[in-house]
């Protein structure tokens, strides 16, 4: 919102706005919004949080130094998402369909993070979804941004090929084309051409998702792990859109990823 106003309404009135069509400086007043969102509204959160009395259950299984974090108000990552929706709903290009799809994305998941832990709540036990019940609702949204992908695909926007680090012309592609002609086996195995790119897809979301939750399953802190990832993925969404640094890297060029950078630097 931010970024269309002052880049594509009022840049041509006043030219020092044009600071804003560079993702580096989107990023940094994204960090900055996400910052003061936790700042602000973190401590009255958490207040909020007690006074409901929603607070975390330790696994009784766990070490017993970790039974003293009971009651550590759960459903922080309500803020995590507001600190991240909020700043790409300002400072990210809205046009772009990777924003959007990792926005679906972010909210897909998230839904199934407060349903479980709305359970746990509830139940006021650390068991909140049943694992099959997750893993469906999971695979279910992960399907979908897969096949959203190859949608993009089929217009050069995305590609399907799997990039293995160090091996630089080992570029399997996930979708198997010579299943999409028409005369393959009378042009009925089609939609097997598409396997391997959904399960890939699939595994990696939802094997990212749980890792977190699989970290944070113990004392309901992710926090640490989380900054690592979100690191990550920023300067690999920024790099991989810069196609001489992706050449030289050896690593997917992706005209307009670069945007995401917005996203997971916040």
């Amino acid at each position: 919102m931010l970024y269309y106003l002052l880049y594509h309404v009022l840049q041509k009135y006043f030219s020092p706005f044009n600071v804003f069509r560079y993702i580096t400086v989107r990023t940094v007043y994204a960090s900055l919004t996400a910052m003061f969102l936790a700042l602000v509204f973190g401590p009255w959160l958490i207040s909020k949080l007690r006074e409901l009395q929603i607070g975390q259950y330790i696994r009784e299984e766990g070490p017993q130094n970790h039974q003293k974090k009971a009651g550590t108000p759960t459903m922080g990552g309500v803020l995590i998402v507001l600190s991240t929706l909020v700043p790409t709903i300002l400072w990210a290009d809205l046009a772009n369909k990777f924003v959007l799809l990792t926005i679906f994305s972010l909210l897909a998941f998230a839904a199934i993070g407060f349903i479980d832990d709305f359970a746990k709540v509830s139940q006021k036990r650390n068991l909140g979804l049943t694992a099959k019940r997750k893993i469906y609702f999971q695979v279910f949204a992960s399907l979908i941004v897969a096949i959203v992908l190859l949608v993009m695909a089929t217009s050069s926007a995305y590609s399907t090929q799997f990039v293995f680090p160090f091996l630089k012309h080992f570029r399997p592609d996930l979708v198997i084309h010579s299943l999409l002609s028409q005369s393959t086996f009378g042009g009925h195995l089609w939609p097997l051409a598409f396997v391997p790119f959904l399960f890939a897809t699939a595994v990696v979301i939802v094997g990212s998702s749980n890792a977190v939750n699989l970290t944070d399953g113990l004392d309901g802190l992710a926090i640490g792990c989380t900054v690592i990832a979100a690191g990550a993925f920023t300067v690999l969404t920024y790099v991989s859109s810069n196609f001489r640094w992706a050449t030289y890297l050896e690593i997917q060029y992706i005209p307009g990823v670069g945007e995401l950078t917005v996203f997971a630097a916040r």
